[in-house]
């Protein structure tokens, strides 16, 4: 049987909804303002070096983000100067 590959369209779709239900995830627990471009930033500069990797990575990667990992990653941007531009 053979497996049913999702269009790009598709991919980003499901990548933007988990993203948004991570941001929501962190907003209940008192970071209000986490929105789902954040988390896929975050996420994303991970693959910057070697790629994207296949998706059930991608999703774990989403969902097993932790708070702290995250305000890790948002530090570290402001003092780069890369995020709040």
């Amino acid at each position: 049987m053979a497996e049913e590959e999702m269009t790009e369209q598709q991919l980003n779709e499901a990548i933007e909804v988990l993203c948004r239900s991570k941001a929501e995830e962190f907003r209940l627990i008192g970071y209000e303002h986490v929105t789902g471009p954040d988390v896929w930033e975050c996420i994303s500069q991970k693959y910057e070096k070697d790629g994207f990797p296949p998706l059930y990575q991608l999703v774990n990667d989403i969902l097993s983000l932790k708070a702290t990992q995250f305000m890790n990653y948002m530090t570290i941007s402001a003092y780069r100067g890369s995020r709040f531009d």
